[in-house]
């Protein structure tokens, strides 16, 4: 065999890839009620007035991923000490019906099966029990974490204290762009700046209804996708003006269904729990 022929063939061995590994993962994806929003004004979520003097109820989903027996919860929704009250901050008013164990229950999937907990981002309504899951690895965006070690978000820290706390030993990933959450490309969190210094989105492809977009709070609800509204609260206006344009285009790309995690009118996209998409 001449020397070219056989360094071919070593090339394409090398680049061959078991069959084991080209299976299509087996996937599933639940959303879980992870609490209510009123919204008395929606004003703040328009920097230019778009929404000012409109009430609005958002809802508060969370997600639960299973990629064979690995399982990845993502976002922890508002406090379980809400269950059965209200409480009312600015113009928010929060209420949770269920937490996320007595529903995770609900499919026998018990806190210690939880492999991972990613968190679009630092705010209360998305970490909010986390703390249950404090032997599931945290996948926060490094920008965030950044945030909430630094020294003047105290409360948010405490939240977060299996991992982020001064001598924590919960294991911790900071991630600074883009990360594929069990390595076979199923599910990937994307970096979407600008809403907070490390927001990501979350990415799930899944083997029979296709490829879904979960927007943490880069979008809160349809209106933002069609005319641009920035809240006020965003810790970067050009940062999220960038992320809508990335987002925008990859859900494109991917031919990909958008799911708003505030939007009840994006509930319908996904099974009813504790039906799973597959």
């Amino acid at each position: 065999m001449a020397p070219r022929t056989i360094l071919l063939a070593a090339l394409l061995a090398g680049s061959a890839t078991p069959a084991a590994a080209q299976e299509t993962p087996d996937i599933e994806l639940w959303r879980l009620d992870c609490g209510t929003i009123e919204l008395s004004d929606t004003a703040p979520f328009s920097d230019t007035h778009l929404y000012d003097g409109e009430p609005r109820t958002l809802t508060d989903s969370c997600y639960l991923i299973r990629n064979g027996d690995r399982y990845l919860l993502w976002d922890a929704g508002l406090p379980a000490a809400l269950k059965g009250t209200s409480a009312t901050q600015w113009v928010f008013t929060l209420s949770v019906e269920k937490t996320i164990s007595e529903q995770l229950a609900e499919i026998e999937v018990a806190a210690s099966d939880i492999n991972y907990i990613g968190v679009s981002h630092y705010h209360d309504d998305h970490i909010g029990q986390a703390a249950e899951f404090p032997d599931a690895e945290l996948l926060i965006g490094r920008g965030d974490a950044e945030a909430v070690t630094s020294g003047r978000m105290e409360a948010t820290r405490a939240q977060l204290a299996p991992w982020l706390a001064e001598g924590a030993e919960g294991k911790v990933t900071r991630i600074a762009g883009d990360h594929d959450v069990f390595g076979d490309g199923s599910v990937r969190m994307v970096a979407m700046h600008g809403h907070t210094p490390g927001h990501k989105s979350l990415v799930v492809e899944l083997p029979q209804s296709g490829t879904y977009m979960l927007t943490g709070d880069l979008y809160h609800f349809e209106e933002q996708i069609e005319n641009e509204g920035v809240p006020v609260f965003n810790t970067d206006r050009a940062d999220t003006l960038a992320s809508f344009h990335r987002f925008n285009q990859m859900a494109d790309n991917l031919d990909a269904t958008i799911v708003i995690q505030h939007d009840p009118r994006h509930l319908v996209r996904l099974p009813t729990f504790p039906e799973s998409a597959r």
